[in-house]
């Protein structure tokens, strides 16, 4: 497949590792330019790009970048993208560490990713967002396998939804589904499920014991 990653941070860059190491066509972006990103160029054939070019005739997005620089994409980003193109919401709300009070999420009550739907003007499948990033490349598994992690998926759009689950399994991971972009507060920062390296059956126990409520240590 034809992927498009937008930020090169610990998740991005481990993603297109992988990624391109099972023959995906990888283009990389981030915030500071192509120029910036050869040597994860010449290490993993990935193409560097701006993030304007990210999306163009990617079936897969990946915005992996801090949740406050969301509203900074460029507009029309996925205007290039393959029809259909399943966008990946890697983002995490951190006001008091990282991103500063975002009303939408505080005052509207919105998730995480409703509110990045909103910025980006298309809908988005919330995964990766509690993996640790060298998971990625130390922690897959064939499948079948009994350590293999399982990792929570939400999103509206079934079929963008089927997507990522398949290449989430191809990466060497199970996946639960974790219902839609609204149910996603579930796997959100300091949830039991968030960074829990356990198998399906853990996993969706973990989402089913969540609360709603937003711990005091991640509102702004």
């Amino acid at each position: 497949m034809k992927i498009g990653i937008i930020g090169a941070g610990n998740i991005g860059g481990n993603l297109t590792r992988r990624l391109t190491a099972l023959g995906h066509e990888v283009s990389v972006a981030n915030s500071r330019g192509p120029q910036t990103l050869r040597a994860l160029a010449e290490e993993t054939g990935a193409t560097p790009v701006t993030v304007a070019e990210a999306a163009r005739g990617a079936e897969v997005v990946v915005v992996t970048v801090p949740l406050k620089n969301v509203p900074d994409l460029p507009q029309g980003l996925f205007d290039g993208a393959a029809e259909g193109a399943a966008v990946i919401d890697t983002c995490n709300y951190y006001p008091q560490q990282r991103d500063g009070r975002i009303g939408g999420i505080e005052d509207e009550g919105l998730t995480e990713s409703r509110w990045t739907e909103r910025q980006i003007g298309h809908p988005v499948v919330k995964a990766f967002n509690g993996t640790y990033a060298q998971d990625i490349l130390d922690r897959h598994r064939p499948a079948g396998a009994p350590d293999r992690i399982a990792l929570p998926v939400a999103g509206d759009d079934e079929a963008a939804k089927k997507t990522v689950r398949a290449l989430i399994d191809e990466l060497g991971f199970d996946s639960v589904d974790a219902g839609g972009i609204d149910d996603s507060w579930r796997q959100q920062p300091d949830t039991p499920v968030y960074g829990l390296r356990e198998g399906a059956d853990a996993v969706a126990k973990a989402l089913a014991e969540a609360s709603p409520v937003r711990p005091a240590g991640f509102r702004g």
